[in-house]
């Protein structure tokens, strides 16, 4: 049996391939849209996709599920559980559902079918069995089911993707899922989950990239509750201290489960001069800029948006940009780099890239500096948004700011104030360098300040209140 794990580190998202060497056939599951990685792979351990599949029906990036089963004429299998509502709404070549219980083998892989609700509803995992050695499982690909230390949060659908107190249900079906769907298995049998470390989709995943069922079942925090039967006490600790879901979620899991687009062969990106893009962004195309925050800073082109930490770029577009808004172009050095980001912002929908600039000359600037928090008290009447999640804001805070996640912004822009300044914070200021730069970019009155709240607590410490 071939195996290997993809990962995505901006989104701690991970991508599996499994195949049959004697057959030379492959599955891939939970593909990303960026497939030439798993085209190339192949070919080297000179394998066929064969079959491609989805955990669920995924809400913190778009899949690349059809664009992978349509490249290569794979199978398509997905979820046919989780009722009204929460079950694909398309169709494509090569399709098929899936229900508990149901098997297919990928050459002498035997893949058996798990119904895990409890992050979503049609929630489904993968038990792996490598027939030529035996008839017992040697993986489980649990999705957004059970992580390393971690379970699927059950409150997505409610915070993102318009739900109504969804996530109570979900947390009685997580529980009934670990009872019955994992903690029965045996214990040798590894746990490949779909995130890692950083992922929204858990409150506290652990870094290392699997675990077992033996583990998992003695030493996970849920493990105490489910061998106790206590379901109330599991209920209450899974829903509290989730962080803010970025709205961005709602967008996905929509898009996924009616239909994302198929890229195709897609064209390079055109250069344009500097000119060409100040007419665009005049014509309310929004420049994507990720140069480091100190340089936009000091020359931030007008119309643009700042995401100023490489490994960051795919979640915070997802969080600011809207993609059924307007057209983006790149600033880039070069068309290579320039292409890496576009196949990036791929991940999370952003398909309407128009082209790229070099560099910031010839193009219209201008200097947006930082403050200090000694200078916040000059600007009175001025909000104070804290960018950063509920956690953080209720372990410390500027004492009157209010506190809108960053991944909100662009959904709730219309309940903030454009007849009054803006001072945005985060933590260290990366998280706000982007959020005043979108800001600044839809017309808000903006200024940031320098260093964050980390700053803040070093210079006026007396000036912080905790535990709201």
């Amino acid at each position: 049996m071939f195996f290997k794990r993809f990962y995505d580190e901006d989104l701690a998202q991970a991508s599996y391939m499994v195949g049959c060497q004697k057959t030379g056939e492959c599955l891939v599951i939970d593909p990303v849209r960026d497939i030439q990685r798993y085209l190339d792979e192949a070919q080297a351990q000179k394998l066929e996709v064969t079959h491609v599949t989805e955990t669920h029906i995924h809400a913190d990036y778009l899949s690349g599920g059809r664009e992978l089963a349509t490249a290569t004429g794979a199978k398509f299998l997905v979820s046919d559980e989780g009722g009204e509502g929460w079950q694909y709404t398309y169709s494509t070549p090569n399709m098929q559902k899936l229900k508990h219980g149901d098997t297919f083998m990928v050459g002498n892989i035997k893949v058996e079918v798990r119904h895990t609700p409890g992050h979503t509803p049609e929630s489904i995992s993968f038990l792996v069995t490598d027939t030529p050695r035996g008839d017992v499982p040697v993986m489980y690909f649990t999705g957004d089911f059970v992580f390393v230390g971690d379970i699927g949060r059950p409150d997505l659908l409610d915070e993102a993707a318009g739900g109504q107190d969804t996530r109570f249900r979900g947390a009685k079906d997580m529980f009934q899922s670990l009872k019955t769907q994992f903690a029965g298995l045996p214990p040798h049998v590894q746990v490949w989950p779909a995130h890692g470390s950083g992922s929204a989709c858990g409150k506290a995943l652990g870094a290392v990239p699997s675990s077992s069922i033996g583990y998992e079942t003695e030493l996970a925090w849920w493990s105490k509750f489910v061998k106790n039967g206590d379901e109330q006490g599991f209920t209450d600790e899974l829903l509290s201290g989730q962080p803010d879901a970025p709205l961005y979620y709602g967008r996905m899991k929509t898009q996924n489960r009616d239909g994302m687009s198929v890229l195709g062969d897609v064209p390079p990106l055109p250069e344009l001069s500097a000119a060409e893009a100040n007419r665009q962004m005049a014509a309310g195309v929004m420049l994507i800029d990720t140069r480091p925050k100190e340089q936009y800073q000091a020359t931030a082109p007008h119309h643009s948006i700042n995401l100023p930490t490489a490994n960051k770029v795919e979640t915070w577009a997802g969080w600011l940009l809207r993609p059924e808004d307007r057209d983006y172009i790149l600033l880039a050095e070069n068309a290579e780099q320039a292409e890496e980001l576009r196949r990036r912002l791929w991940m999370v929908g952003l398909d309407n890239i128009k082209g790229f600039v070099r560099g910031v000359e010839g193009l219209d600037v201008k200097a947006v500096p930082p403050i200090q928090p000694s200078e916040v008290a000059q600007h009175e009447g001025a909000l104070i948004l804290d960018v950063r999640n509920k956690t953080e804001y209720a372990g410390g805070h500027i004492p009157g700011a209010t506190q809108l996640h960053a991944g909100r912004i662009a959904w709730k822009e219309s309940e903030l104030p454009k007849d009054r300044k803006i001072i945005v914070h985060c933590q260290s200021g990366a998280r706000s360098a982007a959020a005043a730069s979108y800001l600044g970019s839809q017309g808000f009155d903006v200024l940031e300040i320098a260093g964050g709240f980390e700053n803040w607590e070093k210079q006026v410490p007396e000036q912080v209140e905790r535990g709201e």
